[in-house]
């Protein structure tokens, strides 16, 4: 019975899954129309303020950066946190250490990354957060995201030195990532990722809602809220939660010093 009532859970929400993403492409023509800033596959990060802020500060990330991938093989995979990815992704070479996730805060593991969360919380409409992991020879194949609504930005923290064999390719049009510079795409274009390498690939994958004109930008605050309570945002945040808990259990029995800052920080979000 259980399994009964399971495989009904899954098949339901991936029929709303479905039929919502199809409704939010017959939207993208409001998004498209009503945009503040270029609907092309790449944009200029640096028409926002906060992608030279970022840029900055990039070494203060990376440095929190390095102490979290100490842990690498502790940290989970995307499709982990996310079922849905395991469309693109059913290995092991893609991780992901999320900070936030449509608005929801990892509390724990912005704990391990304070400075990082300052940074990310003072960017306007900023919804999602996290470290992307690529590990060497990973190929991520070519999707595309459901929702104008918003932008993808990616600031790269760690770049293998062989720059021109880790690209992305969005709409036909290829970029490299270089540490301590951000990169702006649309990524409903259809996009994929390859990292030919022998080194690690790692940015900090930021989702910005997209500036638009009212009355659009209504719709879109509306549309991001009603996703946030679909059963593949909830499911997400529940699996996130869980790997929170057994991450920090990892590091508190490898290092107790940084159980003792992790309990510092946390009283200072209470």
């Amino acid at each position: 019975m259980n399994a009964f009532i399971e495989q009904f859970r899954k098949r339901r929400r991936n029929f709303v899954k479905d039929l919502g993403g199809k409704v939010l492409w017959k939207l993208e023509r409001i998004m498209i129309n009503h945009s503040k800033v270029s609907t092309d596959p790449f944009l200029d990060p640096y028409q926002f303020e906060w992608a030279t802020f970022l840029e900055q500060n990039w070494r203060i990330i990376r440095a929190e950066l390095d102490r979290i991938l100490e842990y690498k093989e502790r940290i989970p995979r995307f499709q982990d946190i996310s079922e849905d990815q395991q469309s693109i992704s059913k290995d092991d070479d893609w991780r992901t250490f999320f900070l936030y996730g449509f608005g929801y805060k990892a509390k724990i593991n912005c704990s391990k990354c304070p400075e990082t969360t300052r940074l990310i919380e003072s960017i306007p409409d900023m919804t999602t957060a996290f470290f992307s992991i690529l590990n060497p020879g990973k190929h991520i194949p070519e999707h595309r995201g459901v929702f104008k609504g918003f932008l993808r930005y990616h600031l790269g923290l760690k770049v293998p030195r062989q720059a021109e064999n880790c690209r992305i390719r969005v709409d036909g049009e290829t970029a490299h990532w270089k540490e301590g510079k951000g990169m702006l795409f649309d990524d409903t274009y259809q996009h994929e990722v390859w990292n030919d390498t022998n080194e690690t690939r790692v940015v900090l994958l930021l989702d910005i809602k997209r500036p638009l004109r009212f009355p659009a930008n209504v719709l879109n605050t509306m549309l991001i809220n009603l996703i946030k309570h679909t059963g593949y945002v909830q499911d997400a945040k529940k699996n996130q939660e869980a790997w929170e808990r057994k991450f920090e259990t990892a590091i508190e029995r490898t290092d107790p010093a940084r159980k003792e800052a992790a309990k510092d920080y946390e009283k200072t979000i209470m």
